[in-house]
């Protein structure tokens, strides 16, 4: 990082002052992964009843916050630089330094790639290094185009191109952060496919307020009421709701109210307005 930064410096090159910079973000972004895993192991309490596992999906959309806003930075920073009538740029000094940025980033991208799949935080340091090893291989195309070419405004194009793409990928994994801190529905569970499921269960007449939502990267939950015949065994009926629901969806962690069908008791009416939430009746 500090050697870019001198050889941004020394060679004029934006391409490799943003990654100077980018790398120092990267830093800043994997302690905050550290720390929120930290936090993530600690044990629930009576006022955390799930522990602290949102703070791995919070971490993850400061960290895609950070790229979006030092992608756009350099964006300025490009047209800036296009303003101006004369640009000198070492393209050797560039490229060279470049190469050796480009090798420290791939380590950190093979290092990272196995577990990024299925954690939105290590998804989000995944992508710091990716971005990382993408501006170095713009920044490595930028120094051969004004090396053979004397093309200096090739430094802002790929500084350009590769914040482009940087944000493209940030903003994914920003809208599947907010999605998990919304509690809205995880993007692979068909809501629709689910519930038809569960109605096709034998002895199930009904469902109502049902709600999938997130709690970290891999754990998701499920609350739902059943209306079902009367005469029943609701044990055995909950088991094999519960079996097809983990099994076709992998959702492991379910509240399910079971209710006899046609029994006043079971009414449920919730209604949500803002400061204020009303309900009356009671579950079997």
């Amino acid at each position: 990082m500090l050697v870019e930064l001198i050889g941004g410096y020394i060679s004029n090159s934006l391409a490799l002052v943003v990654d100077a910079f980018h790398m120092l973000t990267d830093l800043a972004a994997l302690g905050l992964t550290l720390a929120a895993f930290w936090f993530a192991s600690r044990p629930k309490t009576p006022e955390k009843t799930y522990g602290y596992y949102r703070l791995e999906i919070l971490a993850a959309f400061i960290n895609g916050v950070f790229l979006v806003s030092l992608s756009f930075f350099v964006i300025y920073e490009a047209y800036k630089r296009w303003q101006k009538d004369v640009l000198v740029v070492d393209g050797e000094s560039l490229t060279l330094i470049a190469i050796g940025g480009l090798i420290v980033n791939l380590i950190c991208v093979y290092l990272l790639h196995d577990s990024a799949d299925g954690n939105l935080n290590l998804r989000g340091a995944w992508l710091h290094a990716a971005s990382d090893a993408l501006g170095s291989i713009s920044a490595i195309l930028a120094g051969l185009l004004i090396m053979l070419f004397d093309w200096t405004w090739a430094d802002a194009a790929m500084s350009l191109f590769i914040s482009l793409i940087i944000i493209y990928g940030s903003w994914q994994l920003i809208k599947d952060s907010v999605n998990v801190l919304l509690e809205g529905t995880p993007s692979h569970i068909n809501l629709k496919a689910l519930e038809k499921t569960i109605r096709e269960t034998k002895s199930v007449k009904d469902v109502h307020d049902l709600h999938v939502w997130t709690i970290t990267s891999g754990i998701h939950a499920l609350s739902v009421h059943v209306v079902h015949e009367d005469g029943i065994s609701q044990q055995e009926l909950l088991r094999c709701v519960k079996s097809r629901i983990n099994k076709e969806f992998g959702i492991g962690h379910l509240t399910i109210q079971m209710e006899k069908e046609g029994d006043p008791d079971n009414e449920c009416i919730c209604t949500f307005e803002l400061g204020k939430v009303s309900s009356r009746g009671t579950g079997a």
